[in-house]
């Protein structure tokens, strides 16, 4: 069910521009996912995600099976009827999570058992735990549990990750018999590029339509991420698309689309605005700051979104420092629009054979901080 097509390649780097059609519709790449971990984009209604240009988005397995739980949502017809959100949805495995539990969860060869964050109960997901909970999700793309290895890692750790990853991913493919919805392998292998390549070469022998990059963005440096980026992506398929998971920051997309990635996730953009701050085509703005409270320009002068639109910066401060919800569901307006007219702009500049010229102009005004 799942129909990907390179359109045009860059000349000057591995960018590429695409379309990944799905049983929820279609999209093009380039493409950044908006995070709704709960079955909610938080503070948005699904037609503001979809106005702010959002036309796929990400459901968390780990979440949604501790509540509201997944039977309920099958009996409400699925995830897109029970959220109302109709185009395509992505939803993660719950492997990240559960392995950030940390002390709270134990793996063995059959899966993970883990207490809940909620109330300490105790849960076991497994490779065919994890498929059940998505198939009963309905998702359009569901990911294989996967074991992320933490940075830093020993090689050792590593290394025991990537075939752990292996076996489940081959059980995932195994149980997995939803013919609606796709399902995507999960590159391991920490900062070590002779693991990357094993993990890779093994799941190319599962073959699955789709492949992640897991176990970036957890710590490791930015340069280190970006080598790692550089190696693994020519060697997964060219026909298949890739998906650098929880990665978000306008620096790190660009970067990652320099080297062949399609799609992205993070929840960035929404809990940054919910701290008070916003991406704007100069930098990252901290609309709480004191500086704001008589600046009557928009959040971003080249800016047209809604927030942009009739809204000024000393009115989004007043409204979030007087804790008032409307504030940050402005502010989170603003910055999924930002991301959207991100990734148009990208794709439009690999159309048009611009995109590392697009990228130096963009970075050069773009002053985000991490």
């Amino acid at each position: 069910m799942l129909d990907f097509n390179v359109i045009q390649k860059d000349l000057y780097s591995r960018a590429r521009l695409g379309t990944l059609k799905t049983s929820h519709g279609s999209f093009n790449t380039p493409v950044f996912m908006p995070v709704g971990t709960q079955a909610t984009v938080k503070t948005m209604t699904p037609e503001e995600v979809y106005n702010t240009g959002g036309r796929i988005i990400l459901g968390n397995t780990y979440h949604l099976y501790l509540r509201p739980g997944h039977d309920l949502i099958q009996d409400a017809g699925g995830l897109h009827n029970f959220m109302n959100w109709h185009g395509p949805i992505l939803t993660d495995s719950g492997g990240f999570q559960v392995f950030s539990l940390g002390p709270l969860r134990t793996i063995t060869e059959d899966g993970v058992t883990f207490r809940s964050h909620l109330d300490g109960s105790e849960h076991f997901f497994s490779p065919e735990k994890a498929m059940e909970i998505q198939m009963s999700l309905g998702s359009d793309i569901a990911m294989a549990f996967d074991e992320c290895s933490p940075y830093p890692c020993s090689w050792e750790e590593a290394s025991d990750a990537v075939k752990r990853t292996t076996r489940w991913a081959a059980r995932c493919k195994e149980c997995h018999n939803r013919q609606d919805q796709s399902v995507f392998g999960i590159i391991q292998g920490g900062v070590y590029n002779e693991l990357r390549e094993k993990s890779i070469n093994d799941l190319l022998d599962i073959n699955f339509p789709g492949y992640g990059i897991g176990g970036l963005s957890v710590g490791e440096p930015k340069d280190l991420m970006y080598s790692v980026l550089e190696y693994t992506t020519p060697r997964l398929p060219a026909d298949r698309p890739r998906y650098l998971m929880g990665v978000g920051s306008p620096d790190c997309i660009f970067e990652a689309v320099s080297r062949g990635v399609d799609m992205f996730d993070c929840v960035l953009p929404t809990r940054m605005a919910r701290n008070g701050s916003v991406f704007t085509s100069e930098g990252k703005l901290v609309i709480r700051n004191a500086r704001y409270a008589r600046d009557f320009k928009p959040l971003d002068e080249n800016c047209n979104c809604y927030a942009c639109t009739n809204y000024s910066r000393a009115y989004i401060r007043h409204l979030i420092k007087a804790n008032e919800i409307l504030g940050i569901r402005l502010t989170t307006i603003h910055n999924l629009h930002f991301m959207a007219r991100l990734m148009h702009n990208i794709r439009q500049a690999i159309r048009e054979g611009t995109f590392l010229k697009f990228k130096e102009n963009f970075l050069e005004r773009f002053f985000y901080k991490t």
